[in-house]
């Protein structure tokens, strides 16, 4: 358990610079499973679920090391892996089902308990199982887990999904760079993460065209090789920058991410008042703390280019003190909004009404205790607090380390009035 204090009401300036996207580092992992030849990514920040994810590469037999920001992985032959993935590690996030088709491939079979991460509502892996059954797996369900088999190599196929889930998508990437023959995913996500994994595995052997776009095209049964390689920066990080400064005042520039990956995030930070100058591979942010911000927002979360849902607790951040009401639905999770009890306890009118944020608007925030939720809603109550009239303080269960290293750090470096106390765990 960690407790944040942090005080509000310091503006921040400076720069600041993402680390690797855990959203890519997290696929990348796994797909290493398939290469014959050593693998390193580099920058790759500290995250809790990279920890978890080097567990699982390494309970499945695989061999995977830390040197300083760059994580190495060697080659093991199949008959060294095993198809069998923990419980424990399964349950502690949701990225453990990217695990199931290298798995699948190189070892023959996978047994996957259901995958955890924060409870965000229904996320079926029933996408994923439907490709891998369109490749020729046989999935057997045994209440709480589930199981693939192959008898022979997976075989090419021409798949739809029904909805554009990254996850399935990545997943049927994975799969199809090892089947026979030419896989077509048609309904494909389009995200910034679908294309990095697709040119990870190109730098690897694969060949792969169409990603980013709704169709993509595999030629299978590549030899995979490694790859010296740098993962896109996290979008996700730098739209919380970006609240951060909206929600404080001041003046920063984010670098390294270019405004195209979270241009959405940008957008509605100008339509809410905040001044953005836009570089090739950088964004400076400008919002002066004695004007108030625009609310009357209307914001919809859903698949790639539209608003990310992974953004939508930060809009809403920024949205609290904001004049006008604003609503915000998201179409992809159902539980998105748990943050909403933290935004009340520091004085704003908000309610839930199924996938929408209902939000007043106007509010003066004031300091209070409260505990994160989930990952993005535990980031979202920080910026809120930078926002709020005193020292309020967040209690972590180890959310927000599962995609920020150090968040504190990071928005102490810009001037935020932070500090973090890491309490033992009791037994």
């Amino acid at each position: 358990m960690q407790t944040i204090t942090i005080t509000g009401g310091q503006t921040l300036r400076g720069t600041i610079r993402p680390a690797a996207a855990k959203n890519s580092v997290l696929p990348l992992l796994a797909a290493t499973l398939l290469c014959g030849e050593p693998c390193c990514l580099h920058a790759v920040p500290d995250l809790a679920d990279v920890d978890t994810s080097l567990a699982l590469l390494q309970a499945v037999g695989a061999k995977a090391v830390r040197h300083g920001p760059d994580l190495c992985t060697l080659p093991v032959s199949a008959a060294d892996l095993f198809g069998e993935i923990p419980p424990h590690l399964a349950g502690a996030m949701r990225s453990s089902v990217f695990y199931l088709a290298p798995l699948l491939c190189r070892v023959g079979m996978v047994r996957l308990p259901l995958p955890g991460g924060c409870r965000l509502g229904p996320r079926p892996v029933d996408i994923h199982l439907a490709g891998l059954a369109a490749m020729g797996a046989r999935v057997e369900l045994e209440g709480e887990a589930v199981t693939l088999r192959r008898t022979g190599p997976l075989q090419g196929t021409d798949f739809t999904l029904r909805l554009p889930s990254v996850g399935a998508t990545m997943t049927l990437l994975m799969a199809a760079c090892c089947a026979m023959g030419t896989t077509v995913l048609r309904g494909a996500a389009c995200e910034p993460e679908v294309c990095d994994l697709a040119r990870f595995l190109c730098a690897c052997g694969a060949q792969i065209t169409g990603a980013g776009t709704p169709v993509i095209v595999v030629q299978g049964r590549r030899t995979l090789g490694g790859v010296l390689y740098t993962p896109i920066p996290d979008r996700i990080a730098a739209a919380t920058y970006g609240a951060a400064v909206a929600a404080a005042g001041g003046e920063i520039t984010i670098e390294g991410c270019a405004p195209a990956y979270y241009q959405a995030f940008l957008q509605f930070l100008r339509d809410c008042g905040v001044q953005t100058v836009l570089h090739e591979n950088a964004v400076t942010l400008l919002r002066d703390p004695q004007k108030k911000l625009r609310g009357g927002q209307q914001l919809y979360a859903n698949a790639w280019p539209a608003f990310a849902t992974d953004t939508v607790p930060l809009a809403a951040a920024v949205l609290l003190e904001a004049e006008g009401a604003s609503e915000i639905y998201d179409h992809l999770f159902a539980n998105r909004f748990a943050c909403a009890e933290g935004f009340a306890a520091m004085g704003a009118s908000c309610r839930v009404k199924g996938r929408m944020l209902q939000l007043a608007g106007g509010a003066m925030l004031q300091a209070a205790e409260v505990k994160a939720p989930d990952l993005r809603g535990g980031a979202a109550l920080f910026v809120a607090a930078l926002a709020a009239r005193g020292t309020s303080v967040l209690q972590d269960p180890g959310h927000i380390r599962r995609g920020y290293a150090d968040l504190a750090a990071d928005l102490a470096q810009l001037g935020a009035r932070c500090a973090v106390q890491c309490q033992p765990v009791r037994r």
